[in-house]
């Protein structure tokens, strides 16, 4: 079990760096030919490759920000990394998030999903109004 974090962390790291760098080459070490990207639970179009996932890296704006992630479940090729991103510039914002990681064998990632909460977004889609759920902005 120990094996299985550490594996998943020396990826969460690679992907940092990467991320930090502007890597675009890295997303071919770090995931699989058609790997599925998805930026929430219900995002409809997911990325899916490597040139949609260098196309969403490419967006980046230069933004600096520190992290911190721990693998709180990691067995075989499934992983689950709780994250605290806080960027710093040019926009401070935060994020608690959530990475739902499946592995292929050759330990690069095949399915990637975010679960990203922030300061002052509802946490639940049932704000209610007038006794009936309504969806979440």
């Amino acid at each position: 079990m120990t094996e299985d974090r550490e594996r998943v962390m020396a990826w969460v790291a690679a992907y940092e760096e990467a991320w930090r760098a502007g890597d675009q080459d890295a997303v071919g070490r770090l995931f699989t030919e058609d790997a599925r990207y998805l930026r929430s639970p219900y995002d409809d179009a997911p990325l899916v490759g490597h040139d949609a996932i260098r196309g969403f890296w490419d967006a980046d704006d230069g933004a600096t920000f520190t992290v911190t992630a721990e693998a709180v479940a990691a067995e075989a090729r499934d992983a689950v990394v709780r994250l605290e991103v806080h960027y710093l510039e040019p926009e401070r914002q935060e994020y608690r998030d959530l990475w739902v990681l499946r592995f292929a064998r050759d330990g690069r990632v095949e399915h990637f999903e975010e679960w990203a909460y922030w300061p002052g977004k509802p946490y639940t889609a049932a704000a209610t109004t007038g006794g009936q759920p309504s969806a979440a902005p």
